[in-house]
């Protein structure tokens, strides 16, 4: 077999079943351990999926910029968004990740809510100055233009003197067994202490991010109170989430 013919049948397989095993493929295809470490090795540079201890599991797509991001799934996202805001009661005190479902749930809250926001999004906080009653506490370090949220030492810092009812978190991945991802080393730090400072965490992931894997690993699926979905998604797909344990809640 052709090393393209291997690597399109490994995407393949890894589409099938959700993850691919070197040891097994080479012994139903005839060929070396290293040989399908070296495809594996390859198809990861390419960033066709994300290889982990004897195989490997499916990547997150390349992440867009935010304006880009803006017009993927926008219907899903809007679902979301919509879902998570009916989830803050008035009075609490809310971390709002970055992202473009996060500002769809800065748009779809309840204009009369009263309650606090706190924000690494500089984009987020200028959403939620429209809701009149809403206090915003923003979070500053250094600007991550890509996703357009502070990172670094200080946001870690402030995050820690607080504590947050809810986190609303987005991420890059969410898989079964890997658990909850991202593809940046300082976004993964500063969603580990916004989801340790909060009572609560609620992750919202659109159809790209479930079953894939990114570098980062921010907390295992159990961690969380809830993973919220749009509709649409697999039967197979939810079955291999709930499965763990974590609460999924399908967002219409």
């Amino acid at each position: 077999m052709l090393t393209t013919q291997r690597k399109k049948r490994i995407l393949e397989r890894l589409l099938q079943d959700g993850e691919v095993v070197a040891k097994p493929l080479s012994q139903e295809w005839g060929v070396s351990e290293d040989t399908i470490r070296r495809d594996l090795r390859e198809l990861a540079q390419e960033g066709k999926l994300q290889r982990v201890h004897g195989g490997a599991l499916p990547a997150a797509a390349t992440v867009a910029t935010l304006d880009a991001r803006q017009h993927i799934a926008p219907a899903d996202k809007q679902a979301l968004g919509r879902a998570g805001a009916a989830l803050v009661k008035p009075g609490q005190l809310v971390f709002l990740d970055g992202g473009t479902t996060a500002l769809q749930l800065a748009r779809h809250l309840d204009p009369a809510l009263h309650a606090t926001f706190v924000t690494h999004s500089p984009t987020v906080a200028m959403e939620l100055a429209h809701k009149p009653h809403i206090e915003i506490i923003m979070l500053g370090g250094t600007l991550y233009r890509h996703s357009m949220v502070n990172v670094g030492a200080s946001v870690v810092a402030a995050a820690m003197a607080m504590r947050a009812d809810i986190y609303f978190m987005g991420v890059t991945g969410v898989h079964p067994t890997t658990g909850l991802s991202t593809g940046d080393f300082e976004e993964a730090a500063v969603k580990r202490a916004l989801h340790g400072r909060a009572a609560e965490t609620i992750v919202l992931a659109s159809q790209d991010k479930l079953g894939a894997v990114s570098p980062f690993v921010i907390a295992p699926l159990l961690d969380i109170a809830a993973l919220l979905v749009p509709a649409g998604v697999s039967k197979s797909m939810l079955r291999s989430l709930q499965v763990t344990g974590v609460p999924v809640t399908v967002a219409d």
